[in-house]
C-alpha cells in the first residue's frame, strides 16, 4: 500500500514536471527554439531517468519500506505477546498471593484452634491432677489417721495390760486369780461363737 502510494506520487510529480516543462517550452518557443532550451532537455533527462531507473529505485524503496513495515509489525506482535505474557504472569502471581494469604489465614486459624484446644486440655489435666493429688492427700491422711488410731489402741491395750498385770500381781491372790480366769473363760464362749 505504501509502495503503490509512493509510485503514484512519483508518477504525479513526473507528469507535473513534464507539463511544467512543456508550458515553459511553449512560452520559450516564441523566444528560443526547443532544441536550444535547457529546460526541455532537463525535463526529458528527468523523465528518462525515472523511466530507466524508476523500477529499480521504486523496487529498492518498496523493499526498504516493506522491510521496515515488517520490522514494525514484528515489533508490535512481540510487544503484544510480551504484554499478554506479563498479564498472565501478573494474574498468576496475584492468584499465588491470594492462595498464600488464604493458606496463612488457615494456618493462623488452625494455630488459634490448636492453642485453644491445648489450653482447655491443659486446664482439664491440671484439674484432674489437682483432684488426684487431693485424693492422694486425703488417702494418706486417712491412712495416717487409721495407723495412729491403731497405734494408740495398741498402746492403750499394752498400757491396760501392763496396768492390769501389775494390779493383778500385786492385789489378787491365787484363788481370786483362778476365779477371774474361770469367769473370763466362760464369757469367751459367748463371744467367740
Amino acid at each position: 500500500m505504501l509502495i503503490s502510494q509512493a509510485q503514484a506520487a512519483t508518477e504525479t510529480a513526473v507528469t507535473e514536471a513534464a507539463e511544467a516543462a512543456a508550458a515553459a517550452a511553449g512560452h520559450a518557443a516564441h523566444a528560443v527554439p526547443w532544441y536550444q532550451d535547457t529546460t526541455f532537455f532537463v525535463s526529458v533527462a528527468f523523465v528518462l531517468f525515472f523511466v530507466f531507473f524508476g523500477k529499480k529505485l521504486f523496487g529498492a524503496i518498496n523493499t526498504s519500506l516493506d522491510e521496515r513495515s515488517q520490522k514494525i509489525q514484528d515489533q508490535i506482535e512481540e510487544a503484544t505477546r510480551l504484554r499478554e505474557e506479563a498479564q498472565e504472569l501478573l494474574a498468576s502471581y496475584e492468584k499465588k498471593q491470594h492462595e498464600a494469604l488464604k493458606e496463612a489465614e488457615s494456618i493462623v486459624q488452625a494455630a488459634k484452634d490448636e492453642a485453644a484446644r491445648l489450653s482447655v486440655e491443659a486446664a482439664e489435666q491440671l484439674e484432674a491432677s489437682l483432684k488426684r493429688s487431693e485424693q492422694m492427700a486425703k488417702d494418706r491422711i486417712a491412712q495416717a489417721e487409721t495407723q495412729a488410731i491403731a497405734e494408740v489402741r495398741t498402746l492403750a491395750v499394752n498400757i491396760a495390760m501392763e496396768a492390769t498385770k501389775s494390779i493383778l500381781t500385786s492385789d489378787v491372790s491365787d484363788a481370786k486369780a483362778s476365779a477371774l480366769i474361770d469367769d473370763a473363760i466362760k464369757n469367751m464362749d459367748g463371744k467367740l461363737h
